[in-house]
């Protein structure tokens, strides 16, 4: 979510690439997100090839912007390291 967060859309190789995830994990994180109703997939062809586009839907910004709140504020709670 984290790199949706920072585009408007990303396709599926983008998100592949900057992960290093598998395909099938990043099918499986995708799915539920979207089952969630964080992220909306869009499925087309470009010159014959399939393509798969993923953007954060309003309710997943909401959600990552919270996720990103709660993240920090446990984050600053913690000593520093030496």
């Amino acid at each position: 979510m984290s790199y949706l967060f920072v585009v408007e859309s990303a396709d599926f190789v983008f998100l592949k690439n900057q992960t290093n995830l598998t395909a099938g994990n990043i099918s499986s994180h995708m799915t539920k997100l979207e089952d969630a109703g964080y992220v909306k997939v869009t499925k087309s062809f470009v010159q014959k090839r399939p393509q798969t586009m993923f953007r954060l839907t309003a309710k997943g910004r909401r959600a990552f912007e919270k996720y990103r709140i709660v993240l920090s504020d446990a984050l600053s709670g913690l000593p520093e390291c030496e």
